[in-house]
């Protein structure tokens, strides 16, 4: 079951639970946990909730207040009917997570199917997309690639362009693996280059398992579209067509790396390539169907059913030899002078890079459809804060011409969300939302020693006020195994990172004190966490509304196994064939 089969009228109702149940508990969702002690922040809840979250142990936690799959709670008192409220409320209106036939959300240590033989690889993807590939990312470029593939495959569109493409991952398994012609679009350099490189290696790596079986057709006869990487930055500000210009003029640029002469053109042979040795490494990081989608604009394609077939086994561990051969496909007519029709997809495009591609979307006559996989909230730009911290700047150095897109922020982009009262989300707020839930969870019920991060970086916090009163909230970086220290060694290490001295005095008697209220923290931050999902769902669902207000239905799906990919939405929409029909 699709949470996007929801009416426009429900969309719109769930908005505005949404908006009052988080403007009602701001407090809680605005606050750092590193401010526990220097804020009092224990003080700020009820004392009936203090009393009830106070003596919990951390399975006590995870199964009272943050599994939603728990049906048989057992309460050591009697709690308050306004905590009992909060905890339904939360679990009741966030988009459900769970993928249909994955395991559950609370499986702690378990993890999908294809890593149970091996950990570290996936028994449903080719070993050629796995080298140098974590698991993490393995698992989300086969079922966002195979997603891809059967809504380019209804919808007759053979051209794809991947936005923030990174080292090009997901852009070669389209590519090489599934027969797509697929441009890449990353603004760093460097991860261009890298992606390049990577396109060469398993090159090499397929034309010597060709040899090696005795074939005598493969690469150098049939080689299939390769992927092109293009350095270039889709400037949130920017109007579609200036983004069509960029892949038009990627497109007929003579500076292109790697194994492509264009994006829709056949790659060069093996032997022509000058091939480097190098170490690619992973960059660092649910009614029925849609009510209206089959009426007056009916799409031809069941976003739902192409989901559906991800699980059928597409890619048992037996694929290799067929994806060896790179399924040729003819040439099709999206070149560079005559832009076709592509799919538009980004994998955890960060902060308003998504929105950009969905109002792109919305508006681009060749973008017929869309897979939105999104990341970073906290970088979305609002009103309150159009430049929020860590936002990529342009790294080059003429600027290019942008339509007047003042009001055009990140969040809110629909006309609905941005009426209602108390929509705003703040930077806090929206950075909680990017927490992994199912990896607390685990830690909870495993008691992990990492729980007590948190309270040795909010003593901190305290020690750093009490000397220098006018820092707040100084950044420190991560302390290696900080949970395995005692605190004083953890502070030794890491107030030099803000400035003072590591062997600074403070009372040791009232950090013991601080240290006993460990339990405390992690109860604190555990309802910070319980409203992470209402703010990514609201974030979503204004995503959604936006594209219903302008005509376009979507569906958000939980494509990837929350436990082991967090951001694991995908917001897909698809152009009714009218529209279809203007871009061959």
């Amino acid at each position: 079951m699709f949470v996007a089969t929801f009416s426009e009228q429900e969309q719109r109702e769930l908005a505005e639970k949404l908006t009052w149940l988080l403007s009602t508990y701001r407090r809680i969702s605005d606050s750092y946990i590193i401010e526990f002690f220097s804020e009092s922040l224990w003080d700020t809840l009820p004392v009936s909730w203090q009393e009830a979250l106070g003596d919990l142990t951390p399975p006590q936690i995870a199964d009272l207040l943050l599994d939603k799959e728990i049906k048989d709670r057992r309460y050591p008192s009697v709690w308050p009917l306004s905590l009992l409220a909060l905890r339904t409320a939360a679990h009741v209106l966030s988009f459900p997570r769970k993928v249909p036939g994955g395991h559950s959300e609370d499986a702690g240590a378990a993890v999908p199917e294809e890593f149970q033989s091996n950990q570290s690889q996936s028994s449903l993807l080719g070993h050629i997309f796995r080298k140098h590939v974590k698991p993490k990312k393995q698992h989300e470029i086969r079922r966002l690639g195979t997603l891809v593939k059967k809504l380019c495959d209804q919808a007759n569109c053979n051209c794809v362009v991947d936005v923030g493409s990174g080292q090009g991952h997901l852009t070669r398994f389209l590519s090489f693996g599934l027969g797509l012609d697929v441009t890449g679009i990353e603004a760093d350099p460097n991860l261009v280059s890298m992606a390049n490189k990577c396109d060469r290696q398993l090159l090499l790596t397929l034309t010597k398992e060709n040899q090696r079986s005795g074939k005598a057709q493969g690469l150098h006869s049939a080689p299939g579209p390769s992927p092109r990487h293009v350095v270039g930055w889709v400037n949130p500000q920017a109007s579609w067509d200036v983004f069509i210009q960029q892949l038009v003029t990627a497109s007929e640029s003579d500076s292109s790396i790697g194994p492509t002469t264009g994006p829709y053109e056949k790659k060069q042979r093996v032997e022509d390539l000058h091939l480097e040795p190098h170490s690619c490494q992973t960059k660092g990081e649910d009614k029925a169907e849609l009510q209206n989608t089959l009426q007056t604009q009916r799409t031809d394609i069941n976003i739902s059913d192409s989901v559906a077939q991800i699980n059928t086994g597409a890619f048992p561990s037996g694929m290799a030899t067929e994806m060896l051969t790179c399924k040729s496909i003819p040439v099709t007519d999206c070149g560079a002078k005559e832009l076709g029709s592509f799919v538009l997809t980004g994998l955890h495009a960060c902060g308003d890079l998504s929105s950009t591609l969905l109002r792109h979307f919305t508006n681009c006559p060749q973008v017929q459809v869309i897979t939105s996989v999104a990341c970073c909230y906290m970088k979305i730009s609002t009103q309150e804060n159009p430049n929020p911290p860590g936002v990529f700047q342009s790294p080059f150095s003429s600027d290019i011409t942008v339509a007047d897109s003042s009001s055009e922020y990140g969040y809110p982009m629909s006309d609905w969300v941005r009426g209602l009262p108390g929509h705003q989300l703040s930077y806090k707020a929206r950075e909680g939302a990017c927490h992994a839930i199912e990896d607390y969870l685990q830690r909870l019920r495993e008691e992990s020693g990492l729980l007590r991060t948190h309270c040795y970086r909010a003593i901190l916090e305290s020690i750093i006020r009490a000397e220098r009163p006018h820092i707040r909230r100084p950044g420190v970086q991560t302390v290696k195994k900080a949970h395995a220290l005692s605190f004083s060694e953890y502070a030794c290490l890491a107030l030099p990172r803000v400035g003072l001295p590591a062997d600074l005095p403070y009372d040791p008697v009232h950090v013991d004190s601080m240290l006993a209220h460990q339990g405390k923290v992690v109860a604190y931050f555990s309802l910070v966490l319980l409203l992470a999902p209402v703010v990514e769902t609201l974030v979503l669902l204004d995503r959604m509304i936006f594209l219903q207000e302008r005509g376009f239905q979507s569906e958000l799906i939980p494509l990837f196994d929350a436990a082991f990919s967090p951001r694991n939405l995908v917001l897909v929409a698809v152009k009714p064939k009218e529209a279809q029909s203007g871009v061959k």
